[in-house]
């Protein structure tokens, strides 16, 4: 999912490891469950005090920063305006920032300092540049489902492609390509059946959708699909936990679904309106309309509808077709066997209409099955967790889960853990504030401390030139971040 706010911050440098019916539904006030009051943090201690006087006018303050790392990386000589993690091997990172430049390297920490004597950590080494871009690597990623290659996009609307060994430790060049001026966002298409798929958004608005295939010497990096209906920047794009289905939206405030491997058209499931995309939902309609755009998008594990969020809090959840693997009674069979069942069900409305925050809604994420939580953060500091199986209620909001003692700051990122047992209630989050914290997102502990179970520090905060712009976080035994200083 891309970010808005990513798109346009400051500079991070260095990478710290550690351990039923078409009207919308309106949310009800009585419907909010808990919001937990902010309970004032202690401000971390300062030495700009009275004594730095005694050094002189033109003595810097020395201030003392906690770091809780136990790992860091700061090949980058500008902003950290991506990072992803190999599918396979956790371990393998991959960045990119405002120095035209992305690496891959291994963020498995050194041994530790034996030594009683302090000293200087090294940083982790890296293992490959990937350079050729000619302005900031605003995207990277690796491919689904084994991360045989690496892919990095930037504001030159560059598409650069990579191979690695199976290992993840050796890369090579493979292809370039460029349709776009600049490229916005990137990400990895999950379906099992189309493996090595990538899908990006460009700031003229259109969708592309590629293939990587290495044994296809004429063309190694094919265009497999192009949509053209954003009229401004497309911002954000997310495909379906499935696959099947690629969702994306734009600064026109326009959603469309799109049905790029046919399986949708092949099972009889068209858009009711006619066109080229699946779902397509734009400001025209009053009840969709988000003044000033969207800005982010997911999808639901259970593939059933899409989130949108856009500013001041906006947030609309819109019905996706059901594109199931079960053949419907009575589908004609072909070369490839009986054709997909589908049920166009709810797509295309407006399952709810939400106010999430007072700023944009900067992030999205879903917990895994049996739980039905949606978290959202927001640019105002603010996390709220809704319960997607009970008509979209607010079940806690957490006003400032991202503040230092002067100010509130963006959320950039809340993400699940991927895990459908023990460990799936618990969210992680980042901000602006250069803070990674973990949350308990099961009712029964929320009065005690907003949720909180835990928290990370070792990136300078404030916003301006600090802060996290993203982290991975695999199994959840440990976070890898990229920082804005």
């Amino acid at each position: 999912m891309a970010s808005h706010n990513q798109q346009q911050a400051g500079a991070p440098s260095h990478d710290d490891s550690f351990h039923d019916e078409d009207d919308a539904a309106m949310l009800d006030p009585n419907e909010a469950g808990e919001e937990i009051a902010d309970d004032e943090d202690a401000p971390m201690e300062s030495d700009d005090d009275d004594d730095n006087d005694e050094a002189g006018d033109d003595q810097y303050a020395e201030i003392a920063l906690q770091n809780d790392s136990v790992a860091h990386f700061d090949g980058h000589t500008d902003s950290i305006f991506c990072i992803a993690q190999h599918p396979i091997h956790p371990q393998i990172i991959a960045t990119g920032g405002g120095d035209d430049t992305a690496y891959v390297f291994d963020a498995t920490p050194g041994p530790a300092n034996q030594s009683s004597e302090p000293r200087e950590r090294e940083s982790l080494k890296s293992l490959y540049k990937l350079d050729g871009h000619t302005d900031s690597v605003n995207a990277v990623t690796f491919t689904l489902p084994k991360g045989q290659y690496v892919v990095s996009a930037g504001l030159d609307g560059r598409l650069r492609v990579h191979q690695g060994e199976p290992a993840g430790k050796r890369w090579k060049f493979l292809k370039e390509v460029q349709e776009v001026e600049e490229i916005n966002w990137l990400i990895p298409c999950p379906h099992p059946e189309n493996p090595n798929v990538v899908a990006l958004g460009a700031n003229d608005g259109s969708v592309w959708v590629y293939k990587i295939d290495v044994q296809e010497k004429e063309n190694p990096v094919a265009v497999l699909q192009a949509y053209y209906l954003h009229t401004e920047s497309c911002t954000a794009g997310a495909w379906s936990p499935d696959g099947k289905l690629l969702c994306t939206v734009s600064e026109d405030s326009s959603f469309y679904v799109w049905d790029v491997f046919g399986e949708a058209a092949a099972a009889g499931v068209a858009n009711a309106q006619g066109g080229q995309a699946l779902v397509s939902l734009t400001g025209l309609d009053e009840r969709f309309n988000v003044e000033g755009g969207l800005y982010t998008v997911a999808v639901a594990p259970n593939n059933a509808f899409a989130a949108v969020g856009g500013p001041e809090g906006q947030l609309r959840i819109i019905g996706l077709p059901r594109i199931g693997a079960a053949p419907q009674a009575g589908a004609s069979k072909g070369k490839g066997g009986s054709k997909p069942a589908a049920s166009s069900g709810q797509a295309g409305q407006i399952l709810a209409s939400l106010k999430i925050g007072d700023d944009n809604v900067e992030t999205i994420s879903f917990s895994e099955a049996p739980l039905t939580l949606m978290a959202v953060g927001n640019v105002d500091g603010s996390i709220a967790l809704i319960d997607t199986a009970h008509r979209f209620a607010v079940r806690r909001s957490i006003p400032e889960a991202h503040a230092d003692e002067e100010a509130s700051h963006a959320v950039v990122k809340v993400e699940f853990l991927k895990r459908s047992g023990p460990g799936g209630w618990l969210l992680t989050s980042c901000g602006f504030d250069g803070v990674v914290r973990r949350w308990d997102t099961r009712g029964g502990t929320a009065a005690a401390g907003k949720g909180l179970v835990g928290e990370w520090r070792g990136h300078r905060g404030g916003g301006e030139g600090g802060g996290i712009l993203g982290f991975v976080q695999g199994d959840g035994n440990a976070v890898v971040t990229a920082g804005d200083e």
